[in-house]
């Protein structure tokens, strides 16, 4: 073999397109960043930020870590190469014992600590005074009612800006979680259990919340929204979630209240100031103002509302809702009532 033709050959650079593809691959895990998703990192109210200062902190510690690491790495490939390194007697215990173990023992005494002084500000509960908001998670639903307030919604919760809101939990059926990532750390559901958190919000504006306990086939069509507002739109929210729905104004509302009454619909479901007082499926008295249907499955609007009453299942499978025999020609008035309930 010729060895001076095989060192005078040039090496093959890699292709650009080789480059590209890794830069992409590299960039894939931002790509769930975008868009409105809520993140941890981005909190609105003291609950999150606590967590969210851990976090930076963590995350400080690691870089310092691996850029450490890398250091002596470097140090030992390229600067000690080929050297005679002699060692004093005792010196790689020292190092080990600062580098390996006091290092270490101080970091995690460090964060240690800053996680029990968070915990114990998250366990904190508001005082006894706070508003106080029952959710009960069933699948895969939020029922949110207030004490004292004759009247229920789904999948959305007000709370006051700037006041800690005391939160009640009650699992209807299997483990649930109620989490907020922008407010506040998760909280689980166990049947049987009261659970309790509190939400507190520095800025107004909705914040998308989850279900963070695998609870079954739709588990991730369980979301609901915290509205956070001020105290006067806080109150006239609880005074139309004690009211009775708002009545029908045009005859298309009429006949579609009309429908709703006389059909199968009212036997799982409520409306404030009729008939229909059922409890198995969400009230519908304001599902006109809604930000979603079936839990965050699809928007709220005319044409997916339709879809939902005539067969849930294709919208939201696994869910306990049944197909709808809605006559066709009753179906608009129908959609029209309950679009009116605001």
């Amino acid at each position: 073999m010729d060895r001076t033709r095989d060192r005078a050959r040039p090496r093959r650079r890699p292709p650009r397109r080789l480059a590209g593809t890794a830069v992409l691959a590299g960039l894939l895990p931002l790509a769930g960043c975008a868009g409105d998703a809520p993140s941890t990192l981005d909190p609105a109210g003291t609950g999150a930020a606590r967590v969210a200062d851990l976090w930076w902190v963590l995350f400080w510690i690691s870089v310092a870590v691996f850029a450490e690491v890398m250091a002596l790495l470097v140090w030992a490939l390229v600067f000690r190469r080929g050297r005679d390194v002699r060692v004093r007697h005792g010196q790689p215990l020292r190092f080990v014992a600062v580098a390996g173990a006091g290092v270490p023992l101080v970091i995690l005494v460090v964060v240690y600590a800053l996680g029990l002084r968070d915990l114990a500000a998250l366990g904190a509960g508001p005082g006894r005074d706070a508003t106080t908001i029952e959710v009960t998670g069933h699948k895969w639903w939020w029922e949110v009612r207030v004490p004292g307030v004759d009247g229920a919604t789904a999948n959305e919760l007000h709370i006051p800006v700037g006041e800690r809101v005391r939160v009640r939990l009650h699992a209807a059926d299997v483990l649930h979680s109620f989490w907020v990532p922008q407010l506040m750390p998760k909280t689980d559901l166990i049947a049987g259990e009261v659970r309790e958190t509190w939400l507190h919000a520095e800025r107004a504006g909705s914040y998308r919340g989850q279900c963070a306990e695998y609870c079954g086939t739709q588990h991730a069509h369980m979301a609901f929204r915290v509205v956070a507002e001020p105290r006067p739109q806080f109150e006239a929210w609880l005074a139309r979630l004690g009211s009775p729905a708002r009545q029908p104004s045009t005859d298309a509302e009429r006949r579609g209240q009309q429908a709703f009454l006389q059909g199968t619909c009212a036997g799982c479901h409520a409306i404030r100031g009729t008939d229909a007082v059922a409890r198995m499926g969400p009230d519908l008295s304001d599902i006109g103002s809604r930000w979603s249907i079936g839990a965050g499955a699809v928007p709220n609007d005319a044409g997916h509302l339709g879809g939902w009453i005539v067969n849930p299942q294709t919208v939201k499978p696994g869910s306990y809702m049944p197909p709808q025999p809605v006559d066709a020609q009753r179906l608009p008035d129908l959609i029209a009532y309950l679009r009116s309930l605001t």
